[in-house]
């Protein structure tokens, strides 16, 4: 079985500054639950990445602070609405339904893995009487379950929908990290400066052993998660160990580094594969994951070699993912096992 995987971020380990940060969290004794230095250091610094004085939390992993997050913005009877690919609606095991006590995902059809204004709109005119679930989330994902990303004029765009119908905005960054960086952009102007109320932010597909932040840019919504953290088994006693690494990834901009370099190795491996005729690019490569149309003999003779990958994301394709420790000699040897299979 080979070494290097292509199926998720998640299959790669925890980068050297992570367990850094982690050793050095572990020279002593401190405070439980985040009541630790770590813990404040991390909060501190969340908000001058974000250029305002946000709330922030830090729970064990994405399903968590999606389902969380989402249960602070809902009531029983509300419903969100998200696009047909979101990992809420597709791969976290009703855990949003479950911890709002039962709100209503209404799904809008993705165009290249993003909700649209139309489609929103058009989702919530369409009842408004008491016998139906009443909008109250849109839920974005940043970057995309395909691999695209928001612009600022896009989530703006949103961001006047949500304010015309009186809704709130939920934001996925599982991959926000390669967002930023495929954007240009600042973290503030990709979050509330563009309407976003709450953010689930990734850190361990970017290099992380565990441990997901979770922001609100409005502070009253977030009034009381910590004890939904704590009800949800989410409130770690050795909280330290998660927010250290924040701490590390913010203090030495190794976030960035990590997350440019996963994104760079998605560019170069669709470049490779541009010339096989074979395979066809589903999607635009702007983070670090790359779709391709491939036949059934090709997928087959990977899975011999030994590759793992996914093949129910997207339309029908295979999803190459990259991350932080890709190397672009691995990158080479998948795409000489490709050509080879296609002959």
């Amino acid at each position: 079985m080979t070494t290097e995987q292509f199926a998720s971020d998640n299959y790669s380990g925890i980068c050297p500054e992570a367990l850094q940060a982690i050793e050095k969290a572990n020279n002593g004794d401190a405070f439980p639950y985040g009541e630790d230095e770590w813990t404040q250091k991390a909060a501190d610094l969340l908000r001058d990445f974000f250029e305002t004085d946000c709330d922030n939390y830090f729970v064990f992993n994405g399903t968590a602070a999606n389902s969380l997050a989402l249960s602070s913005l809902c009531q029983s009877y509300h419903s969100l609405i998200c696009t047909n690919t979101s990992h809420i609606e597709t791969d976290e095991c009703g855990a949003p339904e479950f911890f709002s006590n039962g709100i209503k995902i209404l799904l809008g059809k993705e165009a290249n893995g993003k909700l649209t204004p139309e489609q929103i709109e058009a989702i919530v005119t369409k009842r408004s009487d008491i016998h139906y679930p009443k909008p109250k989330v849109i839920s974005l994902t940043q970057s995309t379950e395909l691999g695209t990303v928001y612009t600022t004029t896009e989530l703006t765009q949103i961001k006047n929908m949500a304010e015309k119908y009186g809704l709130r905005i939920h934001m996925d960054g599982a991959r926000f990290s390669n967002a930023i960086v495929s954007s240009g952009k600042t973290p503030a102007e990709m979050t509330w400066k563009s309407g976003v109320d709450v953010l689930c932010l990734g850190g361990t597909k970017n290099g992380m052993s565990l441990g997901e932040a979770v922001i609100f840019f409005n502070r009253e919504l977030g009034s009381e998660f910590a004890y939904r953290c704590k009800q949800a088994g989410q409130l770690a006693s050795k909280m330290r160990f998660i927010s250290c690494q924040w701490a590390g990834f913010l203090e030495t901009g190794i976030w960035r580094k990590n997350a440019t370099h996963a994104n760079e190795c998605a560019r170069y491996l669709a470049d490779q594969l541009g010339g096989n005729t074979s395979l066809n690019l589903l999607y635009p490569v702007e983070v670090n994951a790359v779709f391709v149309q491939m036949p059934e003999k090709i997928q087959a003779g990977l899975r011999n070699l030994g590759y793992h990958f996914y093949t129910f994301i997207g339309a029908g394709g295979v999803r190459f993912m990259t991350s932080w420790n890709t190397t672009t000699k691995r990158i080479d040897q998948l795409v000489e096992d490709i050509n080879r299979l296609t002959k």
